[in-house]
This record gives C-alpha cells, sequence and structure tokens, in this order.
C-alpha cells in the first residue's frame, strides 16, 4: 500500500479465497514507479536478498503484485520461513 508512513512488511494474510500473501507498506507515491522500486527495496532489505534478484511480473499498477524473486529455492524458503 503506497502513502504509507512508514516503510515494513506486515507478514501473511489470507483472502476470502484462501490465497495467502505477504502484506507490505511503503511510503512512496504510486507515481512513476516509485511505489514499485520502494516495495522492491523494502523486500530486498526485510530478506537480505539484492534487489537485482527482485522483479515485479504483474500488478505493476495494481495493488496486489506479483514478484519474481531469482535465488536458490530452498535459500529463499528459509528466509521467508525465519521472518514469519
Amino acid at each position: 500500500m503506497p502513502n504509507a508512513n512508514r516503510n515494513v512488511v506486515e507478514g501473511v494474510e489470507i483472502a476470502a479465497d484462501g490465497e495467502a500473501f505477504l502484506k507490505a507498506r511503503v511510503t512512496a507515491v504510486p507515481e512513476d514507479g516509485k511505489a514499485n522500486k520502494a516495495l522492491i527495496l523494502l523486500i530486498a532489505d526485510t530478506f537480505r536478498l539484492p534487489k537485482s534478484s527482485i522483479s515485479i511480473i504483474s500488478g505493476e499498477t495494481a495493488r496486489k503484485k506479483i514478484l519474481r524473486i531469482d535465488g536458490d529455492p530452498e535459500d529463499l524458503e528459509e528466509k521467508f520461513r525465519k521472518f514469519l
């Protein structure tokens, strides 16, 4: 969610249809890709990943986005489990 009062990953949320997603808020405004860039930086910092390994593959202008995170699947799973 853009225009938040701080950059934060709030955790996992379950939608009404049962889909799980990571909920994050960024302070950047949603113009010229600023909020998307802030989201990538937030995810990179939170999970200690290089920002170059993260890209948005769907939802660039939507609140819900699908991210691609390149890396070793077992290593990524471990990082996410430690966070959650």
